[in-house]
């Protein structure tokens, strides 16, 4: 990890200045299974404390950690008892029935190149490119993955790039480029640094 603070560092003189305020890097990272995928969706478009107690009652029924025969043993009346939506409650029998099959083989995913990834994880109804990224960053632990759909990249980078408005996908991959092969890395900066206190 040295190696890639050092390449971001001497890249981009505006990262590096983030990574001096925002001091050691430390992604936290999950298992790449089903049990984090499903907690993606239980996330999805809502405040973490709300979303938190969503997923610890959905574990609760359906035992720790989360497994698609788990999920498939659930009634749908018992899956909307612990608060889920109609939405991602169908997101979430989609992925079970999906990994079940094998159609959906999470232990294939760690040799796949990035983009195979996102393709067979999108596949399943209610994940979008963002969570595919998500998957790959905190998951598969992929190194060079840049979330041009996050909004906290997004303002992060107006912000820090002295920008006017939010960027658009083609002028945040140009911004980045200098940060392959550690794009991921970069993004834990930028996202550390809407938590600090920054000068202008």
């Amino acid at each position: 990890m040295r190696k890639a603070i050092r390449h971001l560092k001497a890249s981009d003189p505006v990262l590096a200045a983030i990574i001096e305020q925002v001091g050691p890097y430390r992604m936290q990272y999950d298992e790449p299974g089903f049990h984090s995928l499903a907690e993606a969706i239980v996330y999805q478009q809502l405040h973490g404390k709300a979303a938190a107690t969503i997923f610890k009652r959905l574990s609760d029924l359906a035992g720790h950690p989360l497994t698609p025969a788990g999920i498939l043993a659930l009634r749908e009346e018992q899956m909307r008892a612990v608060g889920l939506s109609r939405q991602k409650l169908s997101y979430i029998r989609d992925l079970a029935a999906k990994a079940h099959s094998r159609e959906l083989d999470f232990e294939g995913l760690p040799a796949l190149p990035d983009h195979d990834v996102i393709r067979q994880l999108t596949q399943v109804k209610g994940i979008g490119v963002w969570t595919a990224h998500m998957f790959l960053m905190f998951s598969l632990r992929r190194e060079n993955v840049l979330p041009t759909g996050d909004l906290g990249i997004q303002m992060a980078m107006r912000k820090h790039y002295r920008k006017r408005k939010l960027l658009k996908p083609l002028q945040m991959e140009k911004i980045a480029r200098c940060w392959e092969p550690y794009r991921s890395v970069a993004c834990w900066y930028l996202w550390r640094s809407l938590d600090v206190k920054t000068p202008g």
